[in-house]
């Protein structure tokens, strides 16, 4: 990754936060909860950069039809985000499935 490459991810990521400060407070609450949700989870594919971004078009176009954040996502944040990477791969699953094969990984 070149530097050229972290100064881009940087004005994307600024660009996105900016999108996130323009929704309603109670839509960035939830957002920000969806976020760090999501990053102890870990999907894989939170790197790709296409998540995040799609909940934040999913909420604009839910306060553009009026719409308050429950009733886009119900009262289960967890639950919601599940939904959404549930087949996506998760850091978790690929950490499990390395341990697998190792003589105790079954242990709880």
């Amino acid at each position: 990754m070149s530097i050229q490459d972290i100064i881009e991810g940087k004005k994307q990521w600024r660009a996105h936060m900016a999108r996130v400060k323009a929704l309603p407070p109670d839509h960035q609450i939830v957002y920000k909860e969806m976020q760090g949700y999501l990053f102890k989870v870990g999907p894989v594919s939170l790197s790709d950069g296409t998540l995040l971004p799609g909940i934040v078009d999913f909420f604009e176009e839910g306060v553009a039809e009026g719409k308050g954040v429950l009733e886009l996502i119900g009262t289960d944040v967890a639950a919601f985000c599940d939904d959404l990477i549930k087949d996506s791969p998760t850091y978790a699953d690929a950490y499990q499935e390395s341990m697998s094969g190792e003589p105790g990984a079954a242990r709880k």
